[in-house]
């Protein structure tokens, strides 16, 4: 491993060793498949993987007014995996969709007649993807994997590719952009290589779930103010899910394993729900008269802040959904 301004390079070796051993307060539902497009195969000299990232960084944050770069990893050419933002906050890749989720920045072009992805990239993508997928308990199915472009450019709707849409990942990355396409091609080299083909269940059962409603919240080694902040993790940032497994004297053990605690005030209860509707629309406000932003689709989970007259405000979204399309675990 090697660390340069405040990114660290990896083989994928690594990574899957460095990734069980991270501590995460935030809950991950999906991961988000990228391509940069811009840098390209090109741009790649084989040793200019940090220039390439903080050029990256400098365009997110100078060009587009972003806090940082936008996305947790990019993997390179030759197979690296280069770490990004903190996994502690959502990514900047998805308008309306980056709650919840980690976002995969795939350098190079990976439009028909582009970018030929090389074969050491295409088995770290595959294995990056599949290590996510059993880190953090995700199914290998089109609700837990995304691409760019199923989205909506302007409101983050999905649309599988159908309107004001960029073609990212590629419309030849793993044999196409499209739905079809990911189940066909994708998904099951990501199965083969060790994700999870079904939900898997933590051995620790969560007590309930939180918002975080402080910019930033201390993770601490035991539930009190005056004991140490925990080392080996990032403080927890506002509006971060996150998963409680223990309740003492108002504060919240959030680890299934290690002894670490937020103090419960600083949250907010949520609860996990998932869409039974083919299409569930967003709107602006508790009602079919508020105008429609977006929408989710079957299967999607989503975390709820407040119910209000049969209606769900999704958290820190300010979108509302119908009440009757949910089902609440």
């Amino acid at each position: 491993m090697t660390t340069k301004f405040g990114f660290t390079l990896m083989s994928i070796q690594e990574f899957e060793t460095w990734i069980d051993a991270r501590q995460l307060a935030r809950t991950v539902l999906t991961i988000q498949e990228h391509h940069t497009y811009s840098p390209a195969y090109t741009q790649f000299n084989g040793s200019n993987h940090f220039a390439l990232q903080q050029g990256m960084k400098n365009y997110h944050v100078n060009a587009n007014g972003w806090s940082d770069i936008g996305q947790h990893f990019t993997t390179f050419p030759d197979g690296t995996i280069m770490t990004g933002r903190s996994l502690e906050k959502s990514p900047a890749c998805i308008v309306g969709q980056n709650a919840n989720a980690i976002c995969i920045e795939n350098l190079g072009n990976f439009d028909s007649g582009k970018d030929a992805m090389a074969p050491a990239h295409r088995d770290t993508i595959i294995r990056i993807t599949a290590k996510l997928c059993k880190r953090f308990r995700l199914p290998v199915n089109t609700n837990s994997i995304v691409y760019h472009h199923w989205f909506d450019l302007s409101t983050g709707e999905r649309n599988n590719g159908t309107k004001n849409n960029k073609t990212c990942p590629g419309t030849s990355f793993f044999g196409g952009n499209k739905v079809a396409d990911c189940i066909a091609n994708f998904l099951p080299l990501v199965t083969q290589a060790g994700a999870p083909a079904a939900p898997v269940n933590s051995a620790n059962a969560v007590l309930k779930y939180v918002s975080v409603t402080a910019s930033s919240l201390n993770i601490r080694t035991k539930p009190d103010a005056s004991s140490p902040k925990a080392t080996d993790r990032d403080a927890a940032a506002l509006g971060a899910i996150l998963r409680v497994y223990k309740e003492t004297n108002g504060w919240y053990k959030i680890s299934g394993s290690q002894e670490h605690w937020v103090l419960g005030k600083y949250t907010t209860d949520v609860k996990r729900a998932t869409v039974k509707a083919d299409t569930l629309n967003a709107r602006s406000g508790p009602g079919t008269t508020f105008q429609k932003l977006g929408s989710y689709t079957k299967g999607q989970e989503l975390f709820i802040v407040k119910e209000q007259d049969g209606w769900c405000k999704v958290n820190m979204d300010d979108r509302w959904v119908s009440k009757d399309y949910l089902v609440f675990a």
